[in-house]
């Protein structure tokens, strides 16, 4: 087992905070390297924290849906399920990449986030009114699709600016798991110093074994202390 040294700054900010500090955590690209899935997914079933799973339609296979379907943390509520794009691919032909950048007609948009929805609901029934667009970004026509289409939550990251659409909430994410802009438990603790919600965004296919250790060690931490506590993403979604 790993020293949780890097956990101090977080549980000395934790033992400091007047009121609780809520966490959610949100993994990414769901379809694809899926033995280091099944093993994000075991690490947080050991502890019952809430995930919640963003599903490229395109790249989610019938069988890894009933497998996922069968999970006992599905059933609990413990493991959620929601939109990552269509197929996760870059349409720009400059600049950074994005599949619902402004290189897009909105019809486009309309017609690829409508496509991945019709086959999540298929393959897993019904799943969170939330989308996470690849690569975190996206545009306001990408926002106003959505709001048609019935969605109620665009989750990306705390970096990003947002669309400030009535009707659609952002749900922001502030640590990266696999990049993180400086040592993990600073992060953190500065985070949860500064907002009541710490999102932490995950990439299975970038978390190997001392990683998998790394985030058992959190999730220890953060389910037995009493200024913290985990929620999931739809849970945040105001009534």
């Amino acid at each position: 087992m790993q020293d949780d040294a890097w956990l101090e700054p977080l549980r000395r900010e934790l033992d400091a905070a007047a009121v609780p500090r809520t966490f959610s955590f949100r993994a990414d690209d769901a379809g694809w390297a899926n033995d280091q899935l099944v093993a994000l997914l075991d690490v947080f079933a050991r502890y019952s924290v809430p995930l919640d799973l963003a599903v490229i339609p395109a790249a989610l296979e019938p069988w890894l849906a009933a497998s996922l379907r069968r999970r006992p943390e599905t059933d609990s509520g413990f493991l959620a399920f929601h939109q990552h794009g269509f197929r996760h691919v870059n349409h720009e032909r400059e600049g950074r990449p994005c599949e619902f950048g402004p290189g897009r007609a909105a019809h486009d948009q309309r017609r690829d986030i409508a496509s991945g929805a019709r086959l999540l609901a298929e393959r897993l029934g019904e799943t969170a009114p939330i989308f996470t667009p690849p690569w975190n970004r996206c545009t306001e026509t990408t926002g106003r699709c959505l709001i048609e289409l019935g969605f109620r939550g665009l989750a990306r990251d705390s970096s990003a600016n947002t669309l400030e659409l009535e009707g659609l909430q952002e749900l922001r994410v502030h640590v990266d798991w696999s990049r993180p802009r400086g040592p993990r438990g600073e992060l953190l603790a500065a985070v949860i110093r500064e907002h009541r919600t710490a999102g932490v965004m995950l990439h299975h296919a970038d978390v190997g074994p001392d990683d998998r250790e790394n985030i058992e060690q959190l999730l220890a931490l953060v389910t037995s202390h009493q200024n913290a506590c985990c929620v999931s993403l739809g849970s945040l979604l105001a009534a």
